[in-house]
């Protein structure tokens, strides 16, 4: 596989009509524009939307992704299946060593991430998978918009149930991923691999 082939497959499907909305306004212009207007408030409030908001610091990457976990309902208690994506020397032996996911399970990929500043929008997950150089598999997930937390907390987006190949064949080899964190402007705010293979138990 070329590097445009990973470019393709890792870039955000394009949405019939959309353009983007011109260059990005900060939490308080945002908070301040329709002020008057009651409900506008309190739904930009929702979102963090609030005067202030970032405490004036606007420097810094927009959005911190901070873990990746797989889920299932399947699970032993106990067991876990957690990457800290701050943790280089994680990452680096979630890339080396392969973890184990259970055959023909439901599965959910779940991630935490903090708006540092600014309001973003059309942000989504993309997952694709390859085996021996193959994609043979492409995740894209909306994550939707946010602004940061009043509190400086971390948001959390459960995504859509997948369930795992079976079989023999599924059963061998390694699957590497490649994960991104990207907006509809193609502004890239994570961007990491990881593998996995396929066993008839976690």
């Amino acid at each position: 596989m070329s590097a445009q082939d990973d470019h393709e497959d890792l870039a955000p499907s394009s949405t019939p009509g959309y353009k983007p909305a011109g260059p990005a306004k900060s939490t308080d212009e945002y908070a301040k524009m329709d002020a008057e207007d009651e409900s506008l408030a309190r739904w930009k409030a929702s979102l963090g939307i609030v005067p202030g908001a970032t405490g004036g610091n606007a420097s810094g990457p927009k959005v911190t992704v901070l873990t990746l976990e797989l889920v299932s309902p399947s699970m032993p208690p106990g067991k876990r299946l957690h990457l800290n994506l701050q943790d280089q020397a994680q990452l680096q032996e979630f890339k080396k060593n392969p973890v184990t996911i259970k055959e023909g399970v439901e599965y959910n990929v779940r991630i935490t991430f903090k708006v540092n500043h600014s309001i973003i929008s059309g942000v989504r997950y993309i997952q694709v998978v390859k085996r021996a150089g193959v994609r043979v598999d492409k995740m894209e997930q909306m994550l939707g918009s946010y602004g940061p937390h009043p509190k400086g907390e971390p948001y959390t987006k459960n995504f859509d149930t997948e369930e795992s190949p079976s079989g023999m064949i599924a059963r061998s080899g390694t699957y590497n991923v490649r994960s991104r964190v990207v907006d509809d402007d193609g502004e890239v705010y994570a961007d990491w691999e990881w593998c996995f293979k396929l066993g008839k138990e976690w």
